[in-house]
């Protein structure tokens, strides 16, 4: 076979499964514009507030040794004890005023102060371009598309497939019960919406440290550590970001991908303190300590941003780093304790209320007892 025909093949095959247009688009004329005139753009891409942000090369031979000799168990052994919902259960607004439910990974449903915000919306199969390889999911998601109830806002921490899904985004462009909807994100992830067929005027790409208004909502784009792209030769050329949400009565913060860093003092200093806070703790690894927080890290995190209640996200959905599933569970639990850290951790489906005490439900050992 040639050169040739391996290359169309190949060709074919990134079209067929959806791979270009996954990519999404880059940032131009006054969108690029204003990225541009961004004091956190730097010499053609963006930039971290802890600039030395270390990742190991995937093609290196020491991620490639994890890979291939790592012995842990990266996926559950069983099915995990999802709580299928359906439009029904959301058909009441929460008597406290503020419910959250975890659907897996970063995908969390918040309803706060009347308003309901969608979190990391994924839904996709596969953390990846492609319907056909990359991490697959280790269960479906809890909640039908069809099924979610009227949102007023989308929330997307960065690019990356586990937290934009490209065919959530459409579906929600469509959909004409999220008509209503806006889509807030990062400066330059508008572009890959638009490609996708959202409306410009549905569109709000916010730089740090500025906010905008959803009802009664103030949402603001705080720092975060960690880097952006879709494809091999866009990174950081979009933002990332974590998020306050700020109700009347309630304030919610999710950490989208973060590393350890200098800013969560003063997030927690002039958004905080915050009822909920929903930071990640699984993916990651010696190879990549400053993207993405370990469990400990998380907690710490939480103390500094004034946290009232921790609800770990990005953990037990997908096969992305090298610890077993179930690790950063229970390395996250044992520091909350050790800290005194008020904890939740939810079976995915499963809706909390901070103002609703609940047992620690360690409902993991289950899936290893299977």
């Amino acid at each position: 076979m040639t050169v040739s025909v391996i290359a169309v093949i190949l060709v074919v095959l990134i079209a067929s499964t959806g791979w270009l247009d996954a990519l999404g688009d880059e940032p131009k004329g006054e969108r690029l514009a204003r990225i541009q005139r961004s004091p956190n753009y730097r010499d053609g891409a963006f930039r971290n507030i802890d600039t030395d942000t270390r990742v190991t090369k995937p093609g290196s031979r020491a991620m490639l040794r994890r890979w291939l000799g790592g012995h842990e168990q990266r996926v559950p052994p069983g099915p995990l004890p999802i709580v299928s919902l359906t439009k029904a259960d959301f058909a009441h607004p929460p008597a406290s005023g503020l419910r959250a439910t975890w659907l897996g990974h970063s995908t969390v449903l918040v309803e706060i102060d009347g308003a309901r915000i969608l979190f990391d919306p994924v839904w996709a199969r596969r953390a990846s371009p492609s319907s056909l390889i990359g991490p697959k999911r280790f269960f479906p998601p809890p909640l039908a598309l069809e099924d979610l109830p009227p949102l007023d806002a989308i929330i997307a921490s960065h690019d990356h497939y586990d937290h934009l899904d490209r065919g959530v985004v459409r579906a929600l462009a469509r959909s004409s019960a999220q008509s209503r909807a806006r889509f807030i994100v990062p400066l330059g992830v508008g572009a890959h919406l638009e490609k996708w067929g959202v409306a410009p005027g549905r569109i709000t790409e916010l730089d740090w440290s500025e906010s905008t208004t959803v009802g009664p909502l103030t949402l603001t784009a705080t720092p975060a550590r960690h880097f952006s792209g879709r494809g091999l030769n866009n990174r950081n050329h979009t933002l990332w970001a974590s998020w306050s949400v700020a109700g009347p009565s309630h304030r919610v913060f999710h950490s989208g991908d973060t590393g350890p860093f200098s800013g969560f003092t003063d997030i927690g200093a002039t958004h905080g303190p915050f009822d909920l806070t929903l930071i990640k703790i699984g993916a990651y690894d010696e190879l990549w300590p400053d993207i993405h927080l370990t469990p400990e890290q998380a907690v710490d995190a939480n103390t500094k941003i004034g946290g009232k209640l921790l609800l770990p996200i990005h953990w037990g959905t997908f096969n992305l780093a090298f610890h077993a599933w179930d690790e950063p569970a229970e390395r996250v639990v044992r520091a909350a304790i050790a800290n005194g850290t008020q904890i939740v951790m939810p079976r995915p489906g499963e809706s909390i209320e901070p103002l609703v005490a609940k047992p620690l439900d360690k409902w993991w050992n289950e899936v290893k007892a299977r």
